[in-house]
Order: structure tokens, then C-alpha cells, then sequence
């Protein structure tokens, strides 16, 4: 006969823990401290939370535990960011990116292994897909983050911002991300505000609406093209969600802070999206939504038939957009040495699609 598995307080949020000490008829504040000791103070151990009784300290150690996925790669660029391996129980591995920056430190974080989705011009996607993580999985990394970002001998850097970027659709893992975000926002875990946890969407429309109501942090979506005919050649996810329906999602998501605005995400790929025309396309499509626009330098990587804009196009192409009122940026490639830029996590793990293997047959045929 075979135990129970211990429950993994990693992945639970403080209203979720709450009302499991109210089952176990322990007093609610002390879910606020254990909250507090795995999350503010990197704590893993029961017995070492020591305004917790003895007898609750041991209560707690016969059913359950706090434990996060194993570090067994970290590399880091030439600009700083640092790109890490993580092993999950399971076997397989996932990748977590860290970008510092002079005024703030953002944590790219992962919600699947892999991605089920298959845009065409992403390395992650090109992999495959496994499984959703879990919350657990999803927090273990935010948790890993500070341990090995702060300490003696360590960077003295906060991690400020936490991006949902990493392998992944993060709204085909909803109720995972969720509650992950929430101990993100809450002061007894991280503090962090609304707008310093962003969630990056392909376009799940429905989802949209779903966590707008559960947990409306800052959105990010990635558009990559003005129009339906280009949009579903690069995501392919359009031609169940069609632009006109994502962007009354994104209208709608915003409604419940006026001063809020969606991120719209473009990669820049040469000859493909990036002419003035498709600028002024992209300009009459947000013309109508509170908006900002990330320009993307496509970064390569093997197979990907694609290649980048030149900084002439994405200038021409930001020019446009400035002239019409949309506040454009161009964000700068980090980590692409070390394959830690944006579209370029891979990880390692099985893949249940079987993407990979045919992926690997047309990088033969690329390079023949």
C-alpha cells in the first residue's frame, strides 16, 4: 500500500490555505504565517517557522511540505541575464530567464513544458508540448528567483517585475497561473502591484474575460500581425480567435481600471510585418484601445525560417506608429547568447506531440 503524497504548500495561495486550517480547526492567522515564512522568508522547513506551536509544526510535517524544482543549469549573457535550468519531478525541465535592468530586475517565468500552441516563428513551439505546470511548479521558480538572487555572495538585486514569457500559454493553464498571481500580489507573499505582473497571451479569448474576473493583472498580447490572413500564417491559434474578437477582449479586459492599457507584442520579421503599410494597418487596428506596442527584433534560432528586421524597417515601422498616437518602443534583445531572448526557451522534456520530431526532420532539410 502505497502513501499519500504530501500536500506542497508551494502552491498554495493564503485563502486557499486558510480554508484548509479551518477544516484542520487551527486559527487562520497562523495560514498568514506560514504564508509569510515560505514566501518572504524563503523558509522550506516546518520546524524552522518558530511562531508556530511545536504541535502544529508537527502536525503540519506528517502531511505536508514545501518543495520547489531543482536548478541544474544556469548560464549567464554578456548583458547580465542569467537563464536557468530547472528539473521537475517528473524528469522533465523548464527554463527561467532573468533580466536586470538599472531601475528594476524582471523574473521571466514558465506556465507549461513546452508550448501546445505552434507559432511559427518560436523555438519553444517548435519543441513541443508535455504538460501544464503546476502551481507549485510555476511559484517554485518565483521562489528560486530570490533565493538565488539575493544573500551573501549573491547579487543584491529585488526581483521588481515577475513576466508569465516564458514556455508556455499561460491561459491554457488558467487556474494554475491564477493562483500563482495571487500569492504574487499578496503582502503576506510578494507584494508586488498589478502592474508589475504581467500575463503574455497568444489570444485566448475566453480566457481573457475568465482571468479578468479572477485576477487582472497587466496583459500582454501577442499580435505579430494587423490582419487575419497574416496573424493566422504566424499564430495559428487566429483562426479560432480571429483578430477582431481579441482585440474586444483586450477592449474589455481594461474596463475595470480606465488608466490601464493592453501590451501589444509584435516581432519583427523581415519582408514578412514589417512595412509601413503594415504599421498603418497595426495603428487603425488599435486606434480605438488604450495600447502600447513592444517592437520585437526576431531572434533566430535554428530551423526557423525566418530572419530579422533591419533597424532601419523597425524605425521606419516605430516612426508610424509615434506619428499616430501609440506609444512604441523597441525592446532590446538581452540574453540571445546564451538562447534566453524572447521565443528562444526550449528546455528539455518529452514531447507528447511529437512537434519536435518533425521539427528536427525540416532543420535537416533546411541545412541540406
Amino acid at each position: 500500500m502505497t502513501s499519500k503524497k504530501p500536500l506542497n504548500f508551494m502552491g498554495i495561495d493564503r485563502v486557499s490555505l486558510r480554508q484548509l486550517f479551518a477544516r484542520l480547526e487551527v486559527k487562520g492567522y497562523h495560514a498568514d504565517q506560514v504564508i509569510k515564512w515560505i514566501h518572504q522568508q524563503g523558509v522550506t522547513e516546518f520546524e524552522s517557522m518558530t511562531n508556530l506551536s511545536k504541535t502544529l509544526r508537527k502536525a503540519l510535517t506528517g502531511f505536508a511540505c514545501i518543495s520547489v524544482p531543482s536548478v541544474t543549469g544556469d548560464q549567464t549573457s554578456a548583458d547580465g541575464t542569467r537563464k536557468w535550468l530547472l528539473r521537475l519531478s517528473d524528469g522533465n525541465c523548464i527554463e527561467m530567464v532573468f533580466i536586470p535592468e538599472p531601475e528594476r530586475g524582471t523574473l521571466c517565468v514558465s506556465s507549461q513544458v513546452g508550448c501546445s500552441l505552434n507559432c511559427t516563428f518560436c523555438a519553444t513551439a517548435s519543441h513541443g508540448y508535455n504538460r501544464n505546470l503546476t502551481s507549485a511548479e510555476i511559484l517554485g521558480q518565483i521562489w528560486l528567483g530570490h533565493q538565488m538572487l539575493k544573500g551573501p555572495g549573491r547579487e543584491q538585486r529585488a526581483i521588481t517585475n515577475v513576466v508569465m514569457m516564458g514556455m508556455g500559454e499561460p491561459l491554457l493553464n488558467l487556474r494554475n497561473v491564477a493562483c500563482a498571481a495571487g500569492v504574487l500580489l499578496d503582502d503576506f507573499g510578494y507584494g508586488l502591484s498589478r502592474r508589475r505582473v504581467t500575463l503574455s497571451t497568444a489570444g485566448m479569448v475566453p480566457q481573457i474575460d475568465e482571468l479578468r474576473e479572477l485576477c487582472p493583472v497587466s496583459l500582454a498580447v501577442s499580435l505579430h500581425a494587423p490582419n487575419n490572413q497574416l496573424r493566422s500564417r504566424l499564430v495559428p491559434l487566429n483562426r479560432r480567435y480571429p483578430i477582431e474578437q481579441l482585440i474586444d477582449a483586450c477592449r474589455r479586459y481594461i474596463t475595470h481600471e480606465p488608466r490601464s492599457r493592453v501590451t501589444f507584442q509584435y516581432v519583427m520579421l523581415a519582408g514578412v510585418n514589417d512595412s509601413v503599410a503594415h504599421a498603418t494597418e497595426l495603428a487603425q487596428l488599435l486606434r480605438r484601445i488604450p495600447s502600447k506596442v513592444n517592437l520585437i527584433p526576431f531572434n533566430a534560432y535554428p530551423g526557423l525560417e525566418y530572419e530579422s528586421s533591419d533597424q532601419d524597417a523597425i524605425d521606419r515601422f516605430r516612426d508610424c506608429l509615434l506619428a499616430e498616437g501609440i506609444m512604441t518602443i523597441t525592446r532590446k534583445t538581452r540574453g540571445s547568447d546564451i538562447d534566453a531572448a524572447c521565443g528562444q526557451l526550449a528546455g528539455r522534456f518529452t514531447d507528447r506531440t511529437h512537434r519536435s520530431a518533425r521539427w528536427g526532420r525540416r532543420r535537416v532539410a533546411c541545412t541540406a
